[in-house]
C-alpha cells in the first residue's frame, strides 16, 4: 500500500512539473495575436478553400484584450491585407468576445481597403542583337 501512495505522489508531482514546464515555455506565445485563417484541405475552388469568417479580403484576428494593444492587432491585419494583395490597409468592422481560443478569446474582424500596390515595371530599351 505504501508503494502505491508513493507512486501516486510521484506521478502527481511529475504531472505538475510537466504542466508548469509547458506553461513556462509557451508563456510568450500563448497570448500572442494571430490571424484566424482556417482552410479546407483538398478544396477544388477558392470559394470552398476558406472556412469560417476569415477570408483573404476580410482578415479575422484572434487576440487577448488584456495583453495586446489595438495598434498591434491593426498592424497584423494591415500586414495580412498587403500579403494577400487585397488592399493596402485594414478597416475594423466588428469585435466579438469569447469566440476564439482560451487565452486569446477575442476576435476583431477587418475589411481590406485601399488600392492594391501594383508591382512597378521599368521599360528599359534593349539594344538590337548583332548578327
Amino acid at each position: 500500500m505504501c508503494n502505491l501512495v508513493e507512486f501516486y505522489d510521484l506521478s502527481s508531482r511529475n504531472l505538475f512539473f510537466i504542466v508548469l514546464l509547458s506553461l513556462v515555455t509557451n508563456a510568450c506565445s500563448i497570448t500572442a495575436p494571430f490571424v484566424d485563417r482556417r482552410r479546407e484541405a483538398g478544396a477544388q475552388t477558392e470559394a470552398a478553400l476558406y472556412v469560417g469568417a476569415s477570408k483573404p479580403n476580410r482578415p479575422a484576428i484572434c487576440y487577448n484584450a488584456l495583453t495586446t494593444p489595438y495598434s498591434e492587432v491593426l498592424a497584423l491585419a494591415n500586414q495580412e491585407c498587403i500579403k494577400q494583395k487585397t488592399g493596402s490597409y485594414a478597416v475594423p468592422e466588428q469585435q466579438t468576445s469569447f469566440t476564439c481560443r482560451l487565452f486569446v478569446p477575442n476576435h476583431f474582424y477587418f475589411r481590406c481597403a485601399g488600392s492594391v500596390a501594383q508591382e512597378k515595371t521599368v521599360d528599359i530599351p534593349m539594344m538590337p542583337e548583332k548578327k
